[in-house]
């Protein structure tokens, strides 16, 4: 059996989806035959560039020219012309991996982002491939683009994405609410002492670690001036260099930064909370952690759509101001009841073996 997972890299968030998938397949499945591709390696240069370059471009420098491009692409009166331009423009551009699908005729395609999904559709509607198309929705809200006549199954985040998709005109019998892969890393039981220790972190200490994603986009400079006094502050700078360089210059007390990590799971495990973005990936990660998270930097569109969902099942917070930010912990930390609600929810909505549930539905 050959199964094809399929990403595109605009944003490290489908990505990690896929690859969480094609790891718990690779080691739990040895009989099928994997392949995991980025659409966008199989595009032209421009396309790509515009793909890649363009989204990170407009999320870092013209946020409201993103929001104004994803509210037009969600106007309902206007979807039947933007969906077949964009459709079409998709199709002349992804030929490569249209001829990579009908060479490779795989059993089942995996996307995690909803172009591979629309090329795939398209080809099994001309009788190009017969595979069957598993979408999984990276994000708690459900952008029109998601939706694809010909997919098999989607693979919804929580009970909000579900009712999202029936609006959207979807069966029922086609969802299935088996929430975001994650790595398995973010399933593991730590010993938060020990692991603190090792971390050269106090263990005892009411910790909060700031992180947006691989930019390192965002206040925290100025977050982690609020709150050193107060609390002990793990910056993650990621690739944001001058971040780094200017808070390891600081010599703050209370506040550890670190560049870019590969143990983000170890140092989520002796947090008590997380300011970050709220990327649908990352808050699977965080639910899977029990950590009860602040969300700042949000993007308009998929990312204020993962807030309203987190906010509907009572987790999650999102200050106007980043003082606010100050207070919303100093709650935490003065009420630690209000904290363990938090936990609480988080174990109502969280789903960890999503991977185990996807892979089942493979035979």
């Amino acid at each position: 059996m050959k199964v094809l997972i399929t990403y595109a890299s605009a944003g490290a968030g489908h990505r990690r989806v896929a690859e969480a998938v094609y790891n718990y397949l690779k080691q739990n499945r040895p009989e099928i035959k994997l392949e995991m591709v980025d659409i966008l390696d199989k595009t032209n240069a421009l396309f790509r560039f515009d793909y890649t370059k363009g989204y990170t471009f407009l999320v870092r420098n013209a946020v409201a020219l993103w929001h104004f491009a994803f509210w037009l692409t969600e106007f309902k009166a206007l979807r039947p012309w933007i969906r077949f331009i964009a459709s079409l423009i998709n199709r002349i551009n992804t030929r490569g991996f249209a001829s990579y699908l009908i060479q490779e005729q795989p059993e089942y395609l995996i996307s995690t982002h909803f172009l591979p999904s629309e090329i795939a559709c398209g080809l099994k509607e001309r009788k190009k491939i017969k595979s069957a198309v598993i979408t999984i929705i990276t994000d708690f809200g459900v952008h029109p683009f998601w939706v694809c006549e010909g997919t098999d199954l989607y693979v919804a985040a929580s009970d909000f994405t579900k009712e999202r998709l029936l609006s959207e005109g979807v069966e029922e019998g086609k969802i299935k609410v088996f929430g975001l892969p994650s790595d398995a890393k973010f399933l593991k039981q730590f010993d938060r002492l020990t692991l603190a220790a090792k971390l050269g972190l106090d263990g005892a200490k009411f910790t909060v670690l700031l992180m947006t994603g691989s930019f390192g986009i965002g206040p925290l400079e100025e977050i982690a001036l609020l709150l050193y006094r107060d609390v002990q502050v793990v910056v993650i700078c990621a690739n944001n260099k001058k971040l780094f360089a200017k808070l390891s210059k600081r010599n703050l007390p209370n506040v550890l930064p670190l560049g870019f990590v590969s143990n983000a799971e170890e140092i989520m495990a002796v947090s008590d909370i997380i300011v970050t973005k709220p990327g649908g990936s990352t808050i699977a990660e965080i639910l899977n952690m029990d950590l009860a998270p602040i969300f700042i930097s949000i993007i308009p569109g998929q990312e204020s759509s993962n807030v309203e969902a987190l906010a509907e099942f009572g987790v999650g917070s999102s200050p106007k101001d980043i003082r606010q930010i100050r207070d919303v912990v100093l709650d935490y930390k003065n009420h630690p009841e209000k904290l363990q609600e938090i936990k609480y929810n988080i174990q109502k909505i969280k789903k960890p073996f999503s991977c185990q549930e996807i892979s089942g539905v493979i035979r």
